[in-house]
């Protein structure tokens, strides 16, 4: 069962600029092979308590070029495991962006988010809509609305249910 495409609201997670794959999980958990235990070092280098703290649904908004590096799904993977609810940045890598959503994680692209939202605020992302509310400021901010093929992958839960569904 896929995602709920309206009104993710958690807490933000504020990054900058080129957020890449070895920052959101290290090379050296990847023998760990289970998802659970390798979320436990998600961004463990740019936010060493971000695993303890965060929760259900928090929502990961970052500058230009979120996910570079390498093409590992693992990255996206591990942000699903730790409970981020949804991924908003400026821009994505293109493996990143299409490997996320081949497992079912929500990315939404808005410029300038990262200067608009800061760490521990509230915020409310809207996929259908391409929004994302700031619930402290009542703030709304406009980004692109995904292409529905894409909806459709999220809403399957992923890139393999989806194509099932097809059959």
């Amino acid at each position: 069962m896929g995602i709920k495409l309206s009104n993710i609201t958690g807490r933000a997670w504020v990054f900058g600029n080129n957020i890449n794959t070895d920052q959101i999980i290290q090379g050296q958990y990847l023998t760990l092979l289970d998802y659970k235990e390798m979320a436990n070092h998600t961004f463990e280098m740019p936010r060493p308590m971000f695993a303890l703290k965060v929760k259900k649904n928090d929502i990961v908004i970052a500058g230009s070029n979120f996910g570079g590096g390498s093409s590992r799904e693992e990255a996206p993977k591990v942000l699903m495991h730790s409970g981020i609810g949804c991924v908003v940045a400026e821009s994505f890598a293109r493996i990143f962006y299409r490997n996320s959503f081949n497992i079912g994680l929500p990315l939404i692209i808005i410029p300038n988010i990262s200067k608009l939202v800061k760490d521990g605020e509230t915020v409310i992302v809207n996929l259908l809509k391409g929004t994302l509310t700031i619930k402290e400021k009542g703030d709304i901010v406009h980004g692109n609305p995904l292409p529905e093929r894409m909806l459709e992958i999220l809403k399957a839960g992923g890139a393999i249910p989806w194509y099932k569904k097809r059959q």
